[in-house]
């Protein structure tokens, strides 16, 4: 089936103006500034968005798509997310990852996941290991992981938390070469997706490790605006070439879109700076050690984010970049795009940046925001 978006004010996420798109199948066939001539076998879906903003679908990389939590026992696991979630929140490529839960949650649970949504029409990758060192993983090892499994991307550790292992120097090198050789092995890039605490540490031994010969570009820490310290950190990080990941779903020390226009003003690249919701992950409240309270995550804050970056005049293609582009660049995998060959994935935006279509390998899931195709299970 062949579909034809006319008249969009398209980002690749670039600004490239007025344009019409050809999708055949599940792939942008085409990009050109008028498709009216075009003739076509068969049945043509014309879906005209009169000059509405169109983008390539977000990619969130940091989801608990097997859900998250269980700091306060075994009622406090976090469901699994459905497909639809993360449509409407116009995120149609993902990497999912496991949390503090590494006992009783397996990476083989979160590879079935990962597959299924898949199956079902998403783009959907994943990180092996969860808090805990030495990784859950799948096969045994986490190197043999990456090389064997085509979804794995990389490992997923948490590093001055109360609730990670505390690896020293040697066990991480042995981990980032694991990853490293892992990448190398399976053409991937190898990442090391680093959950960061607030006890500090992290960034010193992620540079003692470098200083040994480990490239930087392994490294993809997260949750880097948590407090204030961390953060300068994180700007010092990238403006040595290494990316950071600002949680869009809260937990900053800073508002989210301050964090941002912290780093842009330190003179750090746009390119080297991406956004993660941690959606459906837990939000644990602790007090004297002890959890309190305890809520889900939403899937929905890296859209969220977008708009108040574009409200509080961050441009719109840097905002879009940072979860689009740079994403599926820190990865090493070639997904956020559009440009003819690559997935059509697509967002359609109102004037006031609200998502009103999506379409996720070439099928419209959402329209005028609300989900018009459902998965399996979903009423």
């Amino acid at each position: 089936m062949f579909t034809i978006i006319k008249n969009a004010n398209l980002f690749t996420p670039a600004p490239v103006g007025k344009k019409d798109i050809l999708i055949c199948g599940e792939t942008v066939a085409a990009i050109e500034d008028s498709l009216d001539d075009i003739r076509l076998p068969g049945q043509v879906q014309i879906i005209d968005v009169q000059g509405a903003t169109v983008t390539p679908g977000f990619f969130d990389q940091h989801v608990h798509l097997t859900g998250g939590g269980g700091e306060g026992g075994f009622a406090t696991r976090v469901p699994p997310v459905m497909p639809s979630q993360l449509l409407r929140a116009g995120i149609t490529t993902v990497c999912g990852v496991m949390g503090t839960e590494g006992t009783t949650k397996f990476p083989e649970e979160l590879y079935a996941k990962v597959m299924g949504l898949r199956q079902e029409g998403l783009t959907a990758y994943m990180h092996t290991g969860s808090y805990q060192f030495p990784s859950p993983t799948i096969t045994g090892n986490p190197r043999k992981d990456i090389i064997c499994i085509e979804p794995v991307l990389g490992v997923k550790l948490a590093l001055a938390d109360h609730r990670c292992s505390f690896p020293n120097d040697d066990e991480m090198l042995k981990l980032v070469a694991d990853v490293r050789m892992g990448g190398m092995l399976s053409g991937k890039k190898g990442v090391l997706h680093v959950h960061l605490g607030d006890y500090g540490g992290a960034y010193e031994q992620f540079e003692r490790i470098i200083a040994r010969g480990l490239p930087r570009h392994h490294f993809s820490p997260t949750h880097t605006g948590r407090e204030p310290k961390l953060f300068e950190q994180a700007i010092e990080f990238a403006k040595k070439g290494g990316v950071i990941d600002i949680t869009s779903g809260g937990g900053n020390y800073y508002p989210f879109v301050e964090c941002v226009e912290r780093v842009l003003k330190a003179g750090v690249d746009r390119s080297r700076i991406t956004m993660s919701s941690d959606g459906n992950g837990s939000m644990p409240k602790f007090e004297n050690g002890v959890m309190v309270a305890i809520v889900a995550a939403p899937v929905n804050a890296n859209h969220q984010m977008l708009k108040q970056m574009v409200e509080a005049g961050i441009d719109f293609e840097t905002a879009l970049m940072m979860t689009t582009s740079n994403v599926a660049d820190s990865l090493g995998v070639k997904e956020a795009r559009l440009a003819p060959g690559m997935k059509a994935n697509i967002c359609v935006l109102t004037q006031s940046l609200d998502i009103d279509t999506v379409i996720a390998r070439g099928t419209v899931w959402v329209k005028d925001g609300k989900s018009v195709k459902l998965a399996n299970f979903e009423a």
